[in-house]
């Protein structure tokens, strides 16, 4: 089986999704998140800044945690984008 891989569009993920308005306020809260860590010496580089119950806008020190790139990104999704994790 020939599998062709389409170009992705950029421009039309940007306009979808990431230029939206309150997707863009997630990302600036997850970026002050991440400045508000490496200002108190926390070592992030090379890491993800995760928020322990999924919402990128409650950046609370006891909220935030950090953890590898692969590890963040695995935990399983709900619909609104809440994280569902048993084990922590």
């Amino acid at each position: 089986m020939n599998a062709v891989k389409k170009k992705r569009n950029y421009r039309k993920e940007y306009d979808n999704y990431h230029g939206r308005p309150d997707q863009i306020k997630r990302r600036d809260s997850r970026n002050a998140a991440r400045n508000a860590l490496k200002k108190r010496g926390v070592p992030v580089k090379g890491k993800d800044v995760a928020h322990r119950n999924g919402n990128p806008r409650d950046n609370r020190p006891s909220n935030l945690k950090v953890v590898s790139k692969t590890k963040n990104r695995s935990y399983a999704r709900t619909k609104t984008a809440g994280k569902v994790n048993r084990s922590s």
